[in-house]
């Protein structure tokens, strides 16, 4: 795979079974390469595979696709027209999609009443300043609340996300059903339609927490009504059919994460306390990227979860019991459906881009022509030992055209979180840098997700009673995977290596340079180089007292140790410091305080900045970015590790 091939990428995504039908509907998304954009089509697949796939809207940005309970109807959201999305219902048997809204901010999760009447969703609400188009005009913005801004979407404290209903026959404007300076996500309506559910924290210091509760409110308008208890984060409400329960996403409230969040059910009525039904699994049952809320099916909730690298489905009964596995094997499952004992799934696998299943049936080819057209190598899993004893997962991916007696060049390239996984599912990275001639290690060190809370939680701190904090064991295990890879597959070359990471894997980076000269190169993009003053330019910066146990102005030594920025002086690896411009996650400036620091210091640096790009961009960043990016870091790594100078 080369650069350029970053456009001809493709894949499904977000399947949803028709009610009363053997169809499926679900998104297809390419890119359009001369408009640098992303296409969205929503098409139609037969669950038995007699019919070939459809589409069924004309794009080019449908997504969200959600059938009426009779399943004559598709409900989905569209930026047909400039502007934001809005939402649409299609007659099922073809005709004209119809408008239902007109808003000035994005339309999300739409979910249909019961009766197929009316559609609940969310958008945000926009600050009357925002009627002045000129910023040099424009009333300043003021804020009370902390949470005020977020990465990919912007300001937020004056713009607020908010619950709507509209008549599914455009008959009346959408109604907005809550209000108040809070945020509002995943609605869903009670069995008789009465109510609707939906996630928020509003109690008075709300934007200084990390809790979360469920919450309803009547369809017909009132005042929300708190279900839970504020004891932790609860997530993606699903009502059971009988509307006696909720299943819900939940774990541990506080400042005291990370933990596998668990399925859980709570009483509809409230008060009834929480039964959670995963803890056996002793895996996370919320993936990232977040895919939806548990599906119900009957009296089994259905579920995706994080194992290894896989990412699998199982069900389990509202009652407990042991889950059982619906769909595993070596897949990456990214969205997926249940109903009337069917269930079907979208996934990945390590050559392969994201299909539509029907249970175990493949009901797409999407990207047959690309795996056609390439070589794409597939990873192989080992497992390395770190000096305590701790097994690692890993995984290497030989170099395009491997050829037995040759010597390659080594990248170990390191995910962010750190409380995700690398998976066992396509990786466009990888493959771009073994078509460019790399050898390619990839690890879930400790920190990862996918496997038990003491894994997850091994890097928290630094305190007796925490742990020993990043930059500890999860160091260890990376140097140990490097060793285990050099030791076991020979065609390696260890004098030429390089280490490159984005965000928390851009902080491992810079802290990995900062501690030892065996790599030749390194890229730490997007990174946390200074924990202290990313506290308060980050998004979510003060929030990471979860992870180390105390605020930046409670310790500010503890925070100035474990920054990589400390340890700049230490830096001898050429380094090459890529960022978005509108990231605020980790703000430019924590590529700014790094890349000063080694330049006074006359050290070999360089600094890369992305304009128009947020913390997202190598996932959904403009696509000619894309390709610019792996352009320069190829260029980068060739530079030191294959050129004659670098030899």
């Amino acid at each position: 795979m080369r650069p350029e091939d970053v456009f001809e990428l493709t894949g499904a995504s977000d399947p949803r079974l028709r009610p009363g039908r053997e169809e499926v509907a679900y998104v297809v998304w390419t890119i359009d390469a001369e408009a640098n954009e992303y296409r969205q089509r929503i098409w139609l697949g037969s669950l038995d595979g007699s019919t070939p796939p459809r589409p069924f809207t004309a794009g080019p940005k449908d997504a969200q696709p959600r059938w009426s309970p009779d399943g004559t109807r598709l409900a989905f959201v569209s930026a047909r027209e400039p502007g934001p999305r809005q939402l649409y219902v299609l007659p099922a048997d073809g005709g004209e999609p119809q408008r239902l809204t007109e808003l000035k901010e994005d339309v999300g999760e739409p979910v249909w009443s019961p009766d197929g009447t009316r559609l609940a969703f969310t958008a945000r609400v926009r600050d009357a300043a925002y009627e002045e188009e000129d910023d040099k005009r424009r009333p300043p913005r003021r804020f009370t609340r902390l949470q005020f801004k977020l990465d990919n979407v912007g300001w937020t404290g004056d713009r607020r996300r908010h619950v709507f209903v509209v008549p599914a026959d455009a008959s009346a404007a959408p109604v907005q059903l809550t209000d108040g300076d809070f945020e509002h996500r995943n609605p869903a309506w009670s069995p008789d339609g009465a109510r609707i559910a939906f996630v928020s924290a509003r109690d008075e210091d709300w934007d200084i927490g990390v809790g979360s509760d469920v919450y309803t409110v009547p369809a017909d308008g009132g005042e929300p009504e708190r279900l839970t208890d504020g004891d932790g984060r609860y997530g993606s409400p699903a009502f059971s059919p009988d509307g006696a329960l909720l299943a819900v996403k939940w774990q541990p409230g506080g400042f005291d994460f990370p933990w596998n969040t668990q399925i859980a059910v709570v009483d509809a009525e409230g008060g009834g306390g929480r039964r959670v039904l995963t803890a056996s699994l002793e895996r996370t049952c919320d993936p990232h990227p977040e895919m939806r809320e548990p599906a119900w099916d009957g009296g089994e909730i259905v579920f995706a979860v994080e194992d290894r690298g896989h990412v699998h489905l199982y069900a389990v009964t509202a009652e407990g019991g042991e889950p059982r596995l619906v769909s595993g094997g070596a897949i990456v499952v990214g969205g997926y459906d249940a109903r009337d004992g069917r269930t079907v799934h979208t996934a990945t696998t390590l050559t392969g881009l994201a299909e539509l299943f029907a249970g175990e049936r493949r009901l797409t080819e999407l990207g047959a022509d690309f795996a056609a057209g390439r070589e794409l190598v597939a990873p192989e899993h080992f497992l390395a030992v770190s000096p305590d004893g701790a097994e690692v997962d890993a995984w290497l991916v030989r170099p395009a055209g491997f050829e037995e007696n040759a010597r390659y060049p080594l990248l170990l390239t390191i995910h962010g979180g750190p409380f995700t996984q690398y998976g066992e599912g396509f990786f466009d990275e990888v493959q771009v840098y073994a078509g460019a001639g790399y050898g390619v290690v990839y690890a879930n060190p400790r920190g990862s997700s996918g496997r038990d809370d003491a894994w997850g939680r091994a890097i928290r701190g630094p305190g007796e009673e925490l742990g020993p904090g990043w930059g500890s064991v999860d160091y260890d295990d990376l140097m140990a995977v490097a060793d285990e890879a050099l030791r076991r597959f020979d065609f390696l070359d260890g004098d030429r290596t390089g280490v490159l990471g984005g965000s928390y894997g851009g902080y491992m980076t810079s802290w990995i340079v900062g501690r030892t000269n065996r790599f030749k190169a390194a890229c730490s993009e997007r990174a946390v180089n200074h924990l202290v003053s990313f506290y308060g330019s980050s998004d979510v910066g003060w929030v990471f007292k979860g992870f180390h146990g105390v605020f930046v102005h409670e310790d500010v030594e503890t925070y100035l140790r474990m920054s990589p920025w400390t340890y700049a002086a230490r830096i001898e690896t050429p380094l090459l410091i890529l960022h978005s411009e509108d990231d605020l996650r980790c703000n430019i400036e924590q590529a700014e305080q790094l890349f000063t620091t080694l330049r006074l210091l006359r050290k070999d640096a360089e600094l890369v900045r992305f304009p128009a790009e947020s913390h997202e961009l190598t996932r959904s960043g403009n696509p000619v970015h894309r390709v610019q990016r792996f352009e320069l870091l190829l260029e980068f790594f060739d530079r030191h590790l294959k050129s004659t100078d670098a030899a």
